[in-house]
């Protein structure tokens, strides 16, 4: 069985995948870690993979130090720009039999929802997104968003669609939302909430609207489980956990 251990373990999430990687008859949780806990118990503990929920702030020191030992990583945190991007592949360059993979949502249904927005995307005229979180969520816009909006300008520009129309020319700071490649992103922070998404698409006459619900953590649950099994077999950096399930 692979050994896990799970980075940021007593967080929300965290302590959810935790949970379910001790459930799993395949994997072997040897270690939860949390912010006051050394990496070395991943040495310690003969941890083969890792789930990191952590924090922006901690993720990248704690994916240095995974790399460097020969273990796999499953990352759920957000925060992830092209330099930092570029300095995991530069790691991993001298880690060539390390996998990791950046997963902006580990549900299955935000997964399909992405590659859904990105297919029906170059057929409408107009999209935009709309995320939905509890208030206590860091990052906005979600990185689920930010790769919803990414997949679906990817889209248009392969199709030959032309920009979004809009026609604003008075507004106040931010009430068009932010602007992902083109793409406007509108986040909302309400109490109650889990983790919400839904993309409006539109053309003459007709709109279509994709949406996903995440009601409980739980839900992150299986992708991150099927991402452990996959990874290391997808050696190098993986942007999106859809590339391991074969979506």
């Amino acid at each position: 069985m692979m050994k896990v251990a799970v980075l940021g373990a007593s967080g929300k999430l965290g302590s959810v995948i935790s949970d379910a990687v001790d459930a799993a008859d395949d994997l072997d949780l040897v270690a939860r870690i949390g912010s006051r806990d050394s990496l070395e118990t991943l040495v310690e503990t003969g941890a083969e993979a890792v789930v990191d929920v952590t924090t922006p702030a901690a993720v990248m020191e704690n994916l240095r130090f995974c790399i460097e030992r020969g273990i796999h990583a499953i990352v759920g945190t957000t925060g992830f720009d092209e330099e930092r991007l570029a300095t995991l592949r530069g790691w991993l360059d001298e880690h060539p039999r390390v996998g990791v993979v950046i997963a902006p949502n580990f549900s299955i249904g935000a997964l399909l929802m992405m590659q859904l927005a990105a297919k029906a995307a170059p057929f409408f005229e107009s999209v935009e997104i709309v995320e939905l979180h509890h208030p206590t969520k860091a990052d906005a816009p979600s990185g689920t968003a930010q790769r919803t909006a990414a997949l679906i300008a990817d889209a248009r520009r392969e199709a030959g669609v032309g920009p979004v129309p809009d026609a604003t020319t008075t507004a106040l700071e931010g009430a068009r939302g932010a602007e992902i490649d083109g793409i406007h992103v509108h986040a909302l922070r309400i109490r109650g909430l889990v983790a919400h998404q839904e993309v409006v698409l539109g053309g003459v006459g007709e709109t279509l609207t994709i949406r996903h619900d995440s009601l409980d953590r739980a839900s992150f649950a299986p992708g991150a489980l099927a991402g452990l099994r996959a990874v290391p077999a997808h050696p190098g950096l993986t942007i999106g956990l859809e590339h391991l399930l074969g979506l």
